[in-house]
């Protein structure tokens, strides 16, 4: 299957879920940071203009929940729905009172087009800080929550943090810090680690994961650890030293990262999804600039077990 590339344009943080119902639904972060739409269709490369489009949540007027709607992710748990989102109280303020906090709405119907998508709260973590980009993965019967975090104590803007669940909206144990923005590549601009997304394949959990700013030094890192070791112990990790996805040059594609992973419609392939930017950010806010645009692209796996991503393929 050849994909259409770009796949839906104006959407960053996209997120491909393929259900037991043949479709592919599609999330993403909305340019006007105020709704969470979602999309389906059999195809992917319907997942634009031809398929079921519909806005399932607004933001509230005022509150934690008014404004930069950051980063939605659908996942289908115990027969329910869930979706995964960050959301603020302020537009332009983020300091210690002002930020990103992590909420969860839930639908209990068997079509997620249906309006019956209740809000479960915040997801409560170690430290009422900025905190955005949570996904979720299973593993042995365990329900996993990874997310971007500041901490107070350490220097940059977010580290990533690892931790079970007791159910689809809250934590329990032991919180892992799974990894630090410490190399050169992750710090361009600003110290990130963001963006996490799960795929276990060849007996291995491996999150891959965005770092530094959102233009064109935006790139992605890639955590992994067997599914035999202990998940929330940070010896079980690795971690590469150099990005495993960057901008493109020669394809003009610049900024690849936060992704999500699916599988091509015969079910052989397995696809990156991911946004990129046609062009170097000019001026101003990265965050500010709507054309960060929805893509896709299948990978390889090297004999080390791990993905082989290649380069952001040209639209």
């Amino acid at each position: 299957m050849e994909y259409r590339n770009p796949v839906v344009i104006n959407r960053a943080d996209p997120w491909i879920y393929k259900h037991t119902d043949g479709y592919y639904y599609f999330i993403a972060t909305h340019p006007d940071y105020q709704v969470i739409e979602l999309r389906r269709a059999k195809k992917i490369n319907d997942l634009d203009k031809t398929s079921e489009i519909k806005i399932i949540w607004q933001a509230h007027q005022s509150g934690h929940l008014s404004q930069l709607i950051w980063a939605p992710e659908i996942h289908f748990i115990d027969d329910k729905w869930y979706v995964y989102f960050a959301a603020s109280d302020d537009a332009t303020r983020r300091d210690a009172h002002h930020h990103h906090r992590m909420f969860v709405l839930e639908n209990a119907d068997s079509d997620p087009f249906s309006d019956h998508w209740e809000e479960k709260g915040q997801v409560q973590t170690h430290q009422e800080s900025y905190r955005l980009d949570a996904t979720v993965f299973q593993l042995k019967d365990e329900l996993y929550y990874c997310w971007a975090q500041l901490e107070p104590t350490i220097p940059g803007n977010s580290n990533l943090y690892l931790a079970k669940m007791s159910n689809p909206w809250t934590l329990k144990g032991k919180i892992l810090t799974l990894s630090l923005p410490t190399l050169p590549w992750e710090c361009i601009g600003f110290k990130v680690n963001e963006g996490p997304a799960a795929i276990i394949r060849n007996d291995k959990v491996i999150i891959a994961y965005s770092a530094s700013a959102t233009d064109e030094n935006y790139a992605m890192g890639l955590l992994w650890a067997n599914i035999s070791d202990d998940l929330l112990d940070g010896y079980s990790w690795h971690k590469s030293e150099k990005p495993v996805f960057k901008s493109s040059e020669k394809n003009q594609q610049f900024g690849p990262a936060h992704k999500s992973f699916t599988v091509s419609e015969d079910g052989k392939k397995d696809l990156l999804v991911y946004h990129a930017r046609p062009e170097k950010n000019k001026s101003g806010d990265p965050l500010a600039n709507p054309n960060r645009h929805a893509r896709i692209q299948s990978f390889e796996w090297g004999a080390d077990g791990l993905p082989i991503f290649g380069e952001p393929v040209a639209d």
